[in-house]
């Protein structure tokens, strides 16, 4: 009962007789959110007011909390992700949770079908502007493609060669939403966004060295951005900039619906 589609079929059944008002009283009993032991409450609603369902952060919380929370939203969305899970949590949440998989650099766990396809028109591009950019940035990629939306990668475009960005020009040209993740200055998403004419989402990263104060550099650069169209994000927050960009996406087909 997390989706449109299936709470009006099962209002439907209600209406038809096909389903007895008890039974869709159950279904319908953690509507809201559902206690797990005495230290969560899972917001099943969540996907019905946001169009995202909710998802696990992991530090903190130890592998037996997470694993217990999977099982319970596995019985009410298709997609369960934890964010932040490093290896050897991992390691013990697979002897717990059938079917879970690992995204080893964005740190990632799921249980997702085998594929995903895109439920929406749209391509949201993700640009790094390093190597050590990548495990946000596979965050962010990890995230939007588990939520349906269709991803395309460039890696290693930073400004200092900037050549390899103008190459690959076409990514930018073609995308629907931006995504910009940098460390270091944070220069990369000012550039971006003046050859884009579509939404940029800054991602500031905690790469570099002593005077990028772990990020606060990028952060401080992103948000003096001279070119317009550019939203910033939090330190390293892959995970926010791709539902960011999600709710862009999905907001652009809903009026191009309504306009038709």
């Amino acid at each position: 009962m997390t989706n449109d589609k299936s709470l009006r079929s099962l209002l439907e059944g209600v209406a038809n007789g096909n389903v007895t008002p008890d039974t869709a009283l159950e279904k319908l009993r953690h509507l809201a959110y559902e206690p797990v032991g005495d230290f969560a409450k899972v917001d099943h609603h969540r996907a019905l007011r946001t169009g995202f369902p909710e998802v696990i952060w992991g530090p903190g919380k130890t592998p037996d909390q997470i694993a217990q929370i999977m099982e319970v939203m596995r019985q009410r969305t298709r997609v369960v992700m934890a964010t932040r899970i490093e290896l050897d949590v991992f390691a013990t949440l697979e002897t717990k949770v059938q079917g879970l998989r690992y995204y080893n650099l964005a740190r990632i766990c799921a249980i997702a079908p085998p594929t995903i396809e895109p439920q929406y028109p749209g391509t949201i591009a993700i640009l790094s502007a390093g190597t050590a950019d990548l495990p946000v940035a596979e965050e962010a990629a990890v995230t939007a493609e588990l939520s349906g939306f269709h991803v395309q990668r460039l890696w290693d475009v930073g400004v200092a060669g900037i050549h390899r960005l103008l190459n690959n020009r076409h990514v930018i040209e073609s995308a629907s939403v931006l995504i910009v993740v940098a460390g270091m200055e944070g220069a990369l998403p000012s550039v971006v966004a003046g050859l884009a004419d579509c939404p940029v989402v800054a991602v500031p990263t905690s790469v570099g060295y002593g005077a990028s104060f772990g990020g606060l550099a990028p952060l401080l650069t992103m948000l003096n951005s001279c070119a317009a169209g550019v939203g910033v994000v939090n330190i390293d927050n892959g995970f926010g900039a791709a539902v960011l960009a999600g709710q862009i996406v999905r907001t652009a087909n809903k009026l191009k619906y309504m306009s038709e």
